[in-house]
């Protein structure tokens, strides 16, 4: 993990261009290449990021440090390094990885014991299917035996959208998977999560809790 806290003007060119002003910031690069731009504020969204896999070039000019981050995609994020005033670095080790709360986990449970309803014909592959950045919630097959990646959240907000595109991004690499789809499943789903992952082509899941464990709910549902 490496931590710097500079006075910087950040670009990024891809899907859209978007620009950040000049103005003190911590940008994190994590030990996986994948990059991110925080202030001051915000709780713990970024301003801006790239993830895993990319490239960091670093150039000089006119004694101004320059960081171009690349990936596949195209997607570039110039990092003008005005005033680099902290530049930390720390071998963290492997991470255990989240332990999932009482209901977050049963949710599992209950899905890979009924993945038919997700879809006629799906077949769960297996749960916690492990990957060298984490483990994914459910690995299933749909009924034309392609892969499907679902991550499971008791509330879907955004940064379960980027944990499974990243989860994608990887098994997409292997070739005995390939092509991998995602599937987003929650018991609420937030607007803004819920653009973020269509526009990445993820489908969007709501679970009823009650359903699963075969309890009929009193809510009335519109349909």
């Amino acid at each position: 993990m490496r931590l710097v806290i500079a006075n910087c003007t950040v670009d990024y060119s891809g899907r859209l261009d978007a620009h950040l002003a000049q103005a003190i910031r911590l940008i994190m690069i994590k030990a996986d290449g994948s990059i991110s731009i925080h202030a001051d504020g915000g709780a713990y969204k970024p301003l801006n990021w790239m993830n895993a896999p990319n490239t960091i070039r670093e150039s000089l000019d006119d004694g101004e440090l320059t960081w171009l981050v690349t990936n596949e995609k195209k997607e570039n994020l110039t990092i003008q390094l005005h005033q680099v005033i902290s530049d930390f670095s720390e071998e963290m080790g492997i991470d255990p990885g989240l332990k999932k709360d009482g209901v977050e986990a049963h949710l599992q449970e209950l899905l890979a014991a009924n993945v038919n309803k997700i879809s006629d014909g799906m077949v769960l592959v297996k749960r916690e299917y492990p990957t060298d950045i984490g483990p994914v919630d459910l690995l299933c097959r749909d009924h034309a035996g392609r892969a499907v990646a679902i991550e499971i959240k008791r509330r879907g907000e955004i940064d379960g959208v980027e944990q499974l595109t990243r989860y994608l991004e990887y098994l997409n690499r292997d070739g005995n998977l390939r092509p991998v789809s995602g599937i987003f499943a929650a018991q609420e789903i937030k607007p803004q999560a819920r653009v973020l992952a269509e526009d990445r082509g993820i489908e969007c899941l709501v679970l009823d809790y009650d359903e699963l464990r075969g309890i009929e709910s009193d809510e009335l549902k519109l349909f």
